[in-house]
């Protein structure tokens, strides 16, 4: 079964001056005000579409690495990984980087480093990002 989630901003005045609102309308998880100064400058209390995408990817690599893990016999205890997604004014997004932190039981670095490596070219996310590098560090914590 397909699932179409939704979100949408309401945007008023011009790119520079103006202010918007983007709302999670699928899951009513909250309303996040956004701003040009936020996405070109990194203003604190706002939030734009590349932390947003962050987010996304961060939360579809956790699934997609989990149940790789999983079905391999290796369930994580745990799993932390950070989307660091780079806009460049002018240029566009430019990359996204992984940073993932693992506890899992009895497995190597080497195993890790495996299915962290798959996880990244499989994950969902990743394969709509794929007009951008994708970069990865990860580790057993």
């Amino acid at each position: 079964m397909a699932v179409t989630s939704e979100a949408t901003t309401l945007w008023f005045g011009s790119l520079l001056e103006g202010t918007g609102t983007t709302s999670l309308d699928s899951s009513d998880a909250g309303e996040f005000p956004v701003t040009w100064a936020a996405r070109s400058e990194g203003v604190a209390g706002r939030t734009n579409p590349e932390e947003l995408l962050g987010a996304a990817h961060s939360a579809c690599y956790s699934m997609a690495l989990s149940n790789a893990l999983s079905k391999a016999g290796h369930a994580p205890e745990s799993l932390q990984v950070t989307a660091a997604v780079t806009f460049v004014p002018g240029e566009g997004i430019t990359g996204s980087h992984l940073l993932v932190s693992a506890k899992i039981a009895g497995m190597t670095a080497e195993q890790f480093q495996s299915f962290a490596d798959d996880a990244k070219s499989g994950c969902p996310v990743s394969k709509a990002l794929a007009g951008i590098p994708i970069t990865l560090e990860a580790s057993l914590a």
